[in-house]
């Protein structure tokens, strides 16, 4: 019975803790960066394609991943001459997770270092859910570095705080620190409607520092920037923008900021996509919207041939 019961102990830590980390696609980089006074290194995958057209493509991740992800759209565009960078953001991924005062506009700036640093001076940019929200305001701040940008389910096209309840920084920590592999799993379920087995991988890229003594930091990090999201918004200024831009939305999305936080009536209303998208491109002058049936936050990853279809006719047109 004792053996049992330690067997039984065993197994379900396994179940909680990844067997190892996951295999970025492509050699990763190091760029030094200096953040409040400290040393930071900001991660990075900076693919050559084989014939160069001249062209360079960002590609920024959302927040519960990181540039692991990309890993299917990065050929494509390399095979079709595009120079691809893909950072791991400041706080995320094989770059470092600093207690910082987390911000859009830093983010944007390390980015900015990042490109001047590879001698990328322009680009378009391609951001998903939180990536979204940072391409935006990096669109914002450096317009002459961007030549056009694409966003692919962006979160922030509502106002969170207006109607999110608030939670600390404690709070939010807490819940960060009793995160397992199967809540992270759990969560990334809702971004699709139908589960399928590759996608484990996205999960297991999200919980690499599960068991790990970078946990602590990952967690307190986490809660800095949901935070960053919650009293940051960008949905006002979408506007603003008066570049090219593609909308890729994927129409089974409801993926909301604090969803959990929300009443059942409020979940009803809340994060609906296919109006939200609409909304987005009334506020855009020069925005094309793309509508996805079928498809729910990350049509990069549940259909990627479709997605790479939509980006390629938006980059080739005349």
């Amino acid at each position: 019975m004792v053996r049992l019961t330690v067997v039984a102990l065993f197994l379900f830590f396994v179940v909680d803790i990844p067997a190892q980390k996951v295999e970025y696609p492509y050699p990763v980089q190091q760029f030094q960066l200096t953040l409040e006074g400290r040393p930071v290194q900001m991660a990075y995958m900076d693919i050559a394609p084989s014939k160069p057209n001249g062209q360079s493509i960002l590609l920024l991740h959302g927040k519960n991943f990181n540039g692991y992800y990309w890993r299917t759209v990065i050929p494509f565009l390399a095979e079709a001459g595009y120079r691809v960078i893909v950072p791991d953001q400041v706080g995320w991924g094989r770059s470092s997770k600093p207690n910082l005062h987390y911000s859009f506009h830093m983010l944007a700036n390390n980015t900015r270092l990042l490109l001047d640093s590879i001698g990328v001076k322009n680009c378009t940019v391609v951001g998903h859910s939180m990536g979204g929200m940072l391409a935006t305001r990096f669109s914002l701040m450096f317009p002459s570095m961007v030549k056009q940008l694409v966003l692919e389910n962006p979160i922030g096209l509502e106002d969170y705080k207006t109607f999110v309840p608030y939670k600390t920084i404690s709070e939010s920590y807490a819940g960060e620190k009793s995160a397992s592999y199967e809540s992270y799993k759990k969560y990334q379920q809702s971004y699709y409607p139908q589960w399928k087995p590759e996608y484990e991988q996205y999960v297991q890229a999200q919980a690499e520092a599960l068991g790990t003594p970078e946990f602590d930091s990952a967690a307190w990090v986490n809660a800095l920037t949901y935070q960053m999201i919650y009293e940051q918004p960008v949905a006002y200024e979408f506007r603003r923008l008066k570049l090219p831009v593609l909308l890729i939305m994927g129409q089974e999305d409801r993926t909301v900021v604090g969803k959990n936080l929300l009443s059942e009536q409020e979940k009803k209303v809340r994060g609906n996509y296919p109006k939200l998208g609409k909304q987005l491109k009334a506020q855009i002058p020069a925005a094309k919207l793309i509508e996805i049936p079928g498809v729910g936050h990350i049509p990069h990853i549940q259909t990627p041939d479709i997605f790479m279809q939509h980006l390629f006719t938006f980059l080739n047109r005349p």
